[in-house]
């Protein structure tokens, strides 16, 4: 298969609308990203040492800060960003995590599976990222 024949089978992958978004925000959300890291892996780290590595307040503040300007960042680019799977897996992600807040899923459990999750979102090529899915 030639890629000129890989290319097509991927063309017919329907993604989401593509909007303009200034180069400064593309810098900008790069250090925002690794913010996020940091404060995604204090929190990976206080569920799975539990009592060992209480989580810092100022963590959890940096992590769902950054997560929600990410967020906004990506949509400014990908228009359609709830009617594709990146959004929607952000939604479960949302949902999830709230779930094992409250009490209604084991929290280290859903916590871990919540960080695959998002670990395969951000890795996988933009077409099935971008994928819409309705």
């Amino acid at each position: 298969m030639t890629n000129t024949e890989k290319n097509t089978k991927y063309d017919k992958v329907q993604m989401g609308k593509i909007g303009k978004r200034p180069y400064w925000v593309l810098n900008l959300s790069n250090v925002i990203r690794a913010i996020h890291q940091v404060g995604a892996a204090v929190f990976l780290t206080s569920f799975l040492l539990g009592d060992i590595a209480p989580l810092p307040k100022i963590y959890l503040v940096a992590v769902f800060v950054s997560g929600f300007t990410l967020f906004f960042t990506e949509s400014m680019r990908h228009r359609q960003i709830f009617r594709e799977l990146s959004g929607l897996s952000t939604l479960v992600k949302l949902v999830l995590l709230g779930a094992a807040y409250h009490g209604f899923l084991p929290a280290t459990p859903t916590v871990l599976v919540v960080f695959l999750m998002a670990s395969m979102m951000s890795h996988a090529p933009k077409f099935i990222r971008h994928r819409l899915i309705f």
